[in-house]
């Protein structure tokens, strides 16, 4: 601008200034205040460009951080704007391409003021449910471009069929030994004989002890999901397998099953709750003990692969079909609900599992062949190595002949 304010710069525009309106030229004193405002008002609009300019960036990167795919559209048609997930469908194949053309028809039908919204439901695989929305974009009154959008609601959907799934189950189940009482009640009124009166006795006892045992593994889950951080201490996987081990083997007696427990490295630990540890594996060896036939063997093992601690469980008893692998850590979920009412199973043994593990930043696995036989897997970080216990030190105390 320094220019502007040159000499020759100035004559010049004094000489046309002069020939416009055909009068004498106007003096450098009249030209400087106009070149100094001309001046202001340029900076003032570069400023205004760059502030503009740092606005729009930040909403670019706002806008590349959000996981629902985002596009924008000006008033002609053309995409202007995607982030990072709204790329991932250009030239996309199969489902996505399906995405694609329906986030264009959304585009044009907000450009002519339309607020629009199209459920999607991809088979995958993973299979997906997708929601597409866009409405317009205004100045006023005046539309000048459109907003698209694509959320995942995959997991939501989940959740609620979970929650659904859940009540249903949960009014089934607590019905179900609430009512064998209340029959079972009515019975004993006129019962006379003895061994039909001890018969139902029996039978009673039975379904109030499978009522309190929902009610304490309903208490359990509940009790372990709102305790995500658990207290974190080093604790010998090797005395949680042998205080689990022994909590099932009355059970595991009772049905002529073999626990066998594989040597584990005493110096492996794990760092988390001792109590909420025990009660997963617990879990574990009693679904294996429970779902194996008499005569067959439970094996638990544990030790280090890849930097991962690993602690499985194997038995040799029904397995589980494939269609429901997927499941079987939901609550209440049970492969043969017949055999699960027969073991006194609550169908929240294995949600109790995988909500252990998450909480200890770990994970359980499974693999199983029907009618072969199952080995679930928890996946944990390990603790740092404790010592060996030192051998004992044999006495060198002097000895004192007799005589």
């Amino acid at each position: 601008m320094a220019i502007l304010r040159g000499g020759r710069l100035a004559s010049r525009i004094e000489a046309l200034a002069a020939t416009l309106d055909g009068g004498p030229a106007i003096g450098q004193d009249a030209v400087e205040p106009a070149l100094t405002r001309l001046e202001t008002a340029v900076a003032a609009v570069t400023a205004g460009q760059r502030a503009t300019q740092a606005r729009l960036s930040r909403l670019a990167i706002a806008l590349a951080q959000v996981t629902e795919a985002v596009v924008v559209a000006d008033e002609q048609g053309e995409i202007c704007f995607r982030n990072a997930a709204a790329e991932a469908y250009v030239g996309a194949r199969h489902g996505d391409a399906l995405v694609e053309r329906t986030l264009v028809d959304l585009l044009g039908r907000a450009l002519v003021g339309e607020v629009g919204q199209e459920p999607l439901e991809l088979w995958g695989p993973p299979r997906r449910m997708l929601v597409l929305s866009a409405l317009p974009l205004r100045d006023g009154q005046r539309v000048i471009g459109a907003l698209a959008r694509v959320e995942d609601v995959s997991e939501r959907r989940r959740l609620d069929a979970v929650r659904r799934d859940f009540v249903a189950n949960i009014g089934h189940e607590l019905k179900t030994p609430v009512g064998a009482l209340s029959l079972l009640s009515e019975a004993l009124e006129d019962e006379v004989d003895v061994q039909e009166f001890r018969r139902l006795t029996s039978s009673m006892q039975r379904e109030a002890l499978r009522l309190g045992q929902i009610i304490d593994d309903l208490l359990d889950l509940s009790r372990i999901e709102a305790d995500e951080t658990p207290v974190r201490e080093p604790v010998p996987v090797h005395l949680i397998a042998e205080h689990a081990v022994e909590r099932v083997r009355t059970l595991a007696d009772h049905q002529a099953i073999h626990l066998d427990m594989a040597p584990i490295d005493p110096t492996l630990t794990v760092l988390g709750d001792r109590r909420q540890l025990v009660n997963a594996l617990d879990n574990l060896l009693e679904n294996a003990v429970k779902y194996s036939d008499h005569g067959f063997d439970v094996r638990l093992s544990a030790g280090l692969e890849g930097g991962v601690l690993t602690v499985a469980v194997e038995d040799h008893g029904i397995g589980i079909p494939t269609r429901d692998l997927e499941r079987i850590f939901e609550r209440f979920y049970r492969v043969d609900r017949a055999r699960a009412r027969d073991t006194g199973g609550t169908g929240l043994g294995l949600s109790i599992v995988r909500h252990i593990a998450h909480n200890h930043g770990g994970e359980v696995h499974v693999t199983s062949r029907e009618g072969e036989g199952s080995t679930f897997t928890l996946k944990l970080p390990p603790g740092p190595p404790t010592r060996p216990p030192a051998p004992p030190t044999p006495d060198l105390a002097p000895t004192t002949a007799a005589g």
